[in-house]
């Protein structure tokens, strides 16, 4: 394919990719199979691949994270981005109204809008193309997190028309995201956010754009700092107006005649809001009329012409009766509080969290307590606090047991974790966790395998660990409940497909402890094969790009074990690929001076794009890291280079500048 035809295809690729995201993530109304999107996708990365030069900033394959930031640069709003007044109660609401129609000297319409509960950011684009997106910071700085908001598909890179516009928004993380990665920091003996807002907040004001990525992050857009040549005459024509340019804006929106209305939104909303999945903690009431909100202007904090409502805190006084334990498939041994049954924000909750013994010890949380509940976000319900004075003495104060409650293990604490752990591998509550990870979408993605038929199938003594999984038997599957024959079937069926994944689907479903799957996908490619990866030491281990001293050992660890040596070759024995058969890593020519190096990429370059930089590298047979350390081979610094390029001179690494680079392409 020559040049001229592959900018052409690009462009058509790129439109269409753009169009199936918006439908897929901002209208939920996909117009084509997940197929089709993954086999258009491909073919562009494969023409980016091809032609690294053709990579542009508002390119679908943008999305996935670039390298780390060494720190984020002061961005100054031009319109400040000022707060909200409150307002608590329906009294609040009218006067507000009344102070809205007197400042005016006319009746006011409104638009009420979901007030969500995540991280204020305001999002710049230039002739349609996002150029930069910020944090809403003081009101009147904020931070550069561009390359953060970039990985949110919602945010499209490029507006279906040339506009130069300012909007602001709110970035979000969606209840069920926020639930599985707390569950997952849980495993790690991580400390798990307290609710969905700080999941986002601390997502976005991460250095590293590929941890925002993994995080699933949404946003709503509600406002306008400043947009060249607006025709809007009224908030809600705004609002139609971004939608149409592709911007995602929350539909739940209602124009009001009047105050009577508005107070009935209010209130539907506050019987309603466990509905949504996400977290919202109000509503924001706006005067519709954009002439009217200029007559009203601004207070020094706070526009006239706008409040919030917030809703009730939703709190509630039980009985704590015990405190159940769980272990999960890293062996983490989590408590939780079993209440008598209360209603909390429409819910009848009967469990709590309590993450772990420090915590428990923290709020002095004794069995029998009288407590204080609250759903944090609306999600997990949370022991806020102890209420003292209500105590008879016959409290029981709580301690974690020595031993797993699963198997009578002794627990142990690792060093720097504040979770206790079982650390035999032989125990069934870990097995069943483990097995449930091991059929998991990201690892060997076995469909029909879900928590309650694996569940079933350790208590009727039909599989004990993963190699049993590939020992059913039809007969034996046929008599369990709610197993068809149809089902029954296809789930043999989808058993047997997976024998046939790549060798990193495997070693995600093994669950070694830090590789994710990324890291499996690395070492997949780099031994190629699993005898050689189960042979391989911390030292050789640590010698590859990206892979730790900590994950290095606890590779090496794993694989040191006797039982996951008789498991890997019971999984042999059974016909599993225990071989990578996904795409090769990019060797160039012979004299590439790239071959089989590890590079760093700092700084700007004024001719060539981090992206294209980076791609050009690859192309030629380098591997580009985000990270200088010994491992690094050369650093190669554009202008304003910052730390990295003091760490590579403190360690004696190549440095060359943008020339040495580019006259390292012409030879």
């Amino acid at each position: 394919m020559k040049q001229t035809e592959a900018k052409e295809k690009l462009e058509t690729l790129r439109k269409q990719l753009r169009r199936y995201n918006y439908e897929y993530h901002t209208l939920d109304q996909p117009s084509v199979s997940d197929d089709e999107y993954d086999k258009k996708l491909r073919e562009l990365l494969d023409i980016e691949t091809e032609f690294p030069q053709l990579i542009t900033a508002d390119s679908p394959s943008q999305r996935v994270g670039s390298e780390p930031l060494d720190a984020f640069q002061k961005v100054r709003h031009n319109v400040p981005m000022l707060s909200l007044g409150n307002s608590f109660d329906e009294q609040e609401l009218r006067d507000f109204d009344r102070r809205a129609r007197q400042g005016t000297e006319e009746e006011v319409s409104y638009v009420c809008e979901l007030k969500i509960d995540g991280l204020a950011v305001s999002l710049k684009y230039e002739d349609g193309l996002l150029v930069r997106g910020a944090t809403r910071g003081d009101g009147t700085t904020g931070e550069d997190i561009t390359a953060n908001l970039r990985t949110i598909r919602t945010i499209p890179l490029r507006l279906d028309a040339p506009e130069t516009i300012e909007v602001r928004g709110e970035a979000f993380m969606p209840k069920k995201s926020f639930l599985s990665m707390n569950k997952a920091r849980e495993e790690k003996g991580e400390m798990v956010f307290a609710n969905p807002r700080n999941a986002a907040a601390g997502s976005l004001r991460q250095l590293d754009p590929r941890i925002a990525a993994k995080r699933n992050l949404d946003i709503f857009l509600y406002g306008v700092g400043e947009w060249q040549g607006e025709a809007s005459k009224s908030h809600s024509e705004r609002l139609e107006r971004m939608k149409q340019l592709g911007l995602k804006t929350n539909p739940e929106w209602k124009k009001c005649k009047n105050i009577d209305e508005v107070i009935e939104y209010v209130n539907g909303w506050i019987e309603h809001r466990a509905d949504l999945d996400y977290e919202i903690d109000g509503i924001v009431i706006k005067v519709d009329r954009l002439d009217q909100q200029k007559v009203l202007g601004f207070t020094a904090k706070s526009p006239r012409w706008a409040t919030a409502f917030k809703f009730p805190a939703e709190e509630a006084v039980t009985k704590l009766i015990t405190i159940e334990l769980s272990v999960g498939r890293t062996g983490v041994v989590t408590p939780t509080a079993i209440l008598e049954p209360v209603q909390v924000a429409g819910t009848t909750v009967q469990r709590a969290s309590l993450h772990n013994e420090d915590l428990i010890r923290e709020k002095d949380i004794r069995i029998g307590d009288t407590v204080i509940i609250k759903k944090a976000g609306d999600i997990i319900p949370e022991v806020v606090r102890v209420l003292d004075d209500q105590r008879t003495g016959e409290e029981e104060p709580f301690s974690m047991p020595e031993t797993c409650p699963e198997c009578g293990s002794k627990l142990v604490r690792l060093e720097e974790e504040v979770a206790l752990r079982c650390i035999n591998p032989n125990c069934q509550a870990q097995l069943r966790e483990a097995l449930i990870h091991f059929v998991s979408r990201n690892a060997m993605d076995i469909e029909g395998l879900g928590e309650k038929v694996i569940a079933q199938l350790f208590q009727e003594e039909l599989i004990h660990n993963i190699s049993d999984l590939y020992k059913l038997d039809r007969d034996e599957l046929l008599q369990l409940e709610r197993m068809g024959e149809k089902s029954v079937d296809n789930l043999l069926k989808a058993i047997e497909a997976s024998k046939e994944n790549s060798l990193e689907k495997l070693l995600f479903g093994l669950g070694i402890r830090y590789v994710g799957t990324k890291a499996a996908s690395t070492l997949a490619q780099e031994f190629g094969v699993m005898d050689k990866l189960m042979e391989a030491d911390a030292d050789r281990l640590v010698q590859i790009p990206e892979i730790g001293e900590k994950m290095a050992d606890s590779i090496a660890r794993y694989f040191d074990k006797p039982q996951v040596h008789e498991l890997i070759h019971a999984l042999k024995q059974e016909g599993l690929n225990m071989e990578y058969n996904g795409p090769l890593l990019n060797e160039g020519p012979e004299d590439s001076p790239f071959n089989g190096k590890t590079i760093v990429l700092t700084g700007k370059m004024e001719n060539y794009t981090r992206s294209e930089a980076k791609n050009i590298v690859q192309e030629l047979g380098g591997k580009v890291t985000g990270s200088v350390s010994k491992k690094t081979d050369l650093l190669i610094a554009g202008e304003d280079a910052g730390s990295k390029l003091t760490k590579a001179e403190e360690l004696g690494i190549e440095v060359w500048n943008e020339e040495d680079f580019a006259n390292a392409l012409e030879d």
